[in-house]
């Protein structure tokens, strides 16, 4: 049933405003308590030297966490965040902008770092290489990549958690679909490959359940 990627839509990409905001702040949450945030954490504490400024791309920022979230580890870095979603964007802190992931906006080296968490799992895996493609061309310093790793365990996750967190119903479906659509480490380094990305290295974060991806350019 896991062995490969199943890619379905999610009820996210159509909801009223109302009902978006209630499943992203439930991402949040998710993020916070169950290894996101973490993850991007370790991310960052890899690449970072100190707390110097650095600008840093969010693609696919929906709410804004991310810049939050570094906001409070590094006062000095500027995130922008990016979505194509005007709702998802809405609750996302400045600088952020609306544009679309395959026709970034950017010329090459525009950020040190772009980042992009539980956005690749959206998309075919020929769509995944051209989205790395682009966001490493516009990344100086690395590319990093947070999303999640595809298996049975996180996929029973939502059932039994539901009762103690109050999942919505919007939340139970996209989370679900998106562990199907989820990547193993290998597929997300050959899509790296099929982008022209040869130095990404790929990491495992259990009990998370999560990839990172971190591709140095120096």
């Amino acid at each position: 049933m896991f062995s490969k990627r199943v890619i379905e839509p999610e009820l996210l990409d159509h909801a009223p405003a109302e009902e978006a905001r209630l499943n992203l702040a439930q991402i949040v949450l998710l993020n916070e308590r169950f290894g996101g945030h973490g993850v991007l954490r370790k991310i960052l504490a890899s690449v970072v030297n100190g707390k110097r400024a650095f600008t840093l791309l969010d693609v696919g920022s929906a709410s804004g966490d991310t810049a939050k979230v570094i906001a409070q580890l590094y006062p000095q870095a500027t995130v922008t965040s990016l979505d194509l979603n005007r709702v998802n964007l809405r609750d996302a802190p400045q600088p952020k902008l609306l544009a679309d992931a395959f026709q970034l906006p950017f010329k090459p080296n525009s950020f040190d770092y772009v980042f992009c968490s539980l956005f690749l799992h959206h998309f075919e895996d020929a769509a995944v290489s051209d989205l790395l493609a682009g966001f490493y061309r516009v990344a100086r310093r690395a590319l990093l990549v947070s999303d999640l790793e595809r298996s049975i365990l996180p996929y029973l996750f939502f059932p039994v958690t539901k009762p103690f967190f109050g999942w919505t119903t919007m939340t139970m479906h996209d989370g679900m679909t998106s562990i199907r659509a989820a990547f193993r480490a290998n597929e997300l380094a050959q899509m790296a490959r099929h982008a022209g990305i040869l130095n990404a290295s790929i990491s495992v974060h259990r009990p998370a359940f999560r990839l990172s991806m971190v591709a140095r350019k120096e």
